[in-house]
C-alpha cells in the first residue's frame, strides 16, 4: 500500500470543536495515512492549541508547522507541502469531516490509473449534524469534462482533493489569490498537462451555513472573480466569449441578495 500525507492548515478563526471532529475522523480512516502535516497558520486560541496538543498525544504521525503570523491559505500550504515526505498528498479542511473510507477509495484510483495526477469527488454540504445533508456539491469525472468544465466553473472540491505533490510543485505550487487559490492551481496544472479524475460519490461532509452564503457575495468578492477570470484569458485558457459569459454570471450571482443567492446555489448550482 502506498503511503501519503495529509496536509491542513489551521488559524485562529477556526473552532475548536469543529477541529476535533475533523482530525477524528482523519485518525479514523479505514485506510491510515503515514503522516499529518498541520500548519498553523499564525498564533491560535488556547482552545485550538488544546485539541491540537491532544492529537499529537496520541499520534506521533502528527506533525506541527509554525508559521509565526498569518500568512493565508495559499502561502501556509505551500510552506506545508516542505514538509510532506510522499509525493501523494490528502488535502483537508479543519472544519470537515472525512467519510471513513476516502483515503482508500482515492488512493485506489491512483493505483488504477497511474497517469493521474489529481484525485477529486463530490461532497456533501451540511448544516449541524451530518445527518441533515442540504446539497450535493457534483463534478464531471473524466479528464475531458473536467477541463471543459473548468472554463466556467472551479472542477474540482478543494477539501476533498487528493495529488500527486511533484505536479502541484511542477505547475507552480499554490499562489497567493484569496478565495480562489485552488482554482487558479487546478487551471495552470491543467494547462501544464496534469491528469484529472474525479469519483463520482460523495466522499466527505463539508460544513455550510448561511455565512458561507453571505461570503460568497457583494462587489469585493465579485471583482475578485472577475480579476481571476480576467487572467484566465490572459493565459489563454479562456476566449474572450468565455470571459465575458463568466464575468456577467458571476457578478449577477455575486449581487443577489443572500436569500436568493443561497436558494440558486441549493436549487441550480448543486445537486
Amino acid at each position: 500500500m502506498q503511503s501519503f500525507s495529509v496536509l491542513l492548515s489551521l488559524y485562529h478563526k477556526e473552532s475548536a470543536l469543529f477541529l476535533r471532529q475533523s482530525l477524528e475522523s482523519i485518525f479514523t480512516q479505514t485506510l491510515s495515512s503515514a503522516e499529518v502535516i498541520l500548519v498553523e497558520d499564525g498564533p491560535l486560541t488556547d482552545e485550538l492549541y488544546a485539541v491540537v496538543r491532544d492529537f499529537e498525544d496520541l499520534h506521533p504521525e502528527l506533525k506541527v508547522i509554525l508559521l509565526p503570523t498569518n500568512q493565508g491559505l495559499g502561502k501556509a500550504l505551500n510552506e506545508g507541502l516542505k514538509y510532506c515526505s510522499y509525493d501523494i498528498v490528502a488535502r483537508m479542511d479543519t472544519d470537515d469531516i472525512a467519510k471513513p473510507d476516502r483515503f482508500e477509495k482515492q488512493l485506489s484510483i491512483f493505483r488504477e490509473y497511474p497517469e493521474v495526477d489529481v484525485v477529486g469527488a463530490w461532497i456533501d454540504e451540511f448544516e449541524g449534524e451530518v445527518s441533515n445533508v442540504l446539497s450535493v456539491r457534483k463534478v464531471p469525472e473524466w479528464h475531458g469534462k473536467i477541463f471543459l468544465f473548468a472554463k466556467r466553473r472551479n472542477p474540482v472540491n478543494h477539501p476533498v482533493v487528493m495529488f500527486r505533490r511533484s505536479a502541484v510543485l511542477k505547475a507552480g505550487g499554490y499562489k497567493h489569490f484569496p478565495l480562489f487559490e485552488d482554482y487558479y492551481l487546478w487551471v495552470r496544472m491543467l494547462m501544464d498537462g496534469a491528469r484529472f479524475y474525479n469519483i463520482q460519490e460523495s466522499l466527505l461532509f463539508f460544513r455550510s451555513s448561511p455565512d458561507m452564503f453571505k461570503r460568497r457575495g457583494g462587489w469585493r468578492y465579485a471583482l475578485t472573480e472577475v480579476r481571476l477570470q480576467m487572467l484566465f484569458y490572459r493565459m489563454n485558457f479562456i476566449n474572450l466569449f468565455s470571459l465575458l459569459r463568466n464575468i456577467c454570471i458571476r457578478l449577477i450571482t455575486r449581487l443577489l441578495p443572500n436569500d436568493f443567492r443561497s436558494l440558486l446555489y441549493k436549487r441550480f448550482i448543486r445537486s
